[in-house]
């Protein structure tokens, strides 16, 4: 119970400067200016900016197979969607070995 309570906070945070750059980034104002006005830190500003945009240039992998190696997508054995709505199909035939290095890359 308590995991989840930290993952809404954390998410609630990401979500919130998500917002702020957005709307710093649509003002027109200096980023000092719009800091100064909402009483956040230029600082944070910066720092979350940095990080929202390094957590956005991973959007997928695109892993493309041989024409006889290729299932229909409703032979998946496995779906991840992502919060920006991607979807990753996993076969049964899927490399192990392969997948697990997809899911090392998408941890960061």
């Amino acid at each position: 119970m308590k995991e989840t309570t930290v993952e809404q906070r954390t998410a609630s945070r990401i979500e919130y400067w998500r917002e702020q750059v957005s709307q710093q980034e649509s003002s027109g104002l200096a980023v000092n200016q719009f800091c100064e006005t909402r009483g956040i830190t230029e600082q944070s500003s910066y720092v979350w900016r940095k990080r929202l945009r390094r957590e956005a240039s991973l959007r997928f992998a695109l892993v493309e197979t041989t024409p006889g190696e290729q299932e229909p997508a409703g032979d998946a054995s496995l779906e991840l969607i992502f919060s920006k709505g991607e979807r990753l199909r996993i076969g049964r035939a899927a490399d192990l070995a392969l997948l697990r290095r997809v899911v090392e890359v998408l941890r960061g």
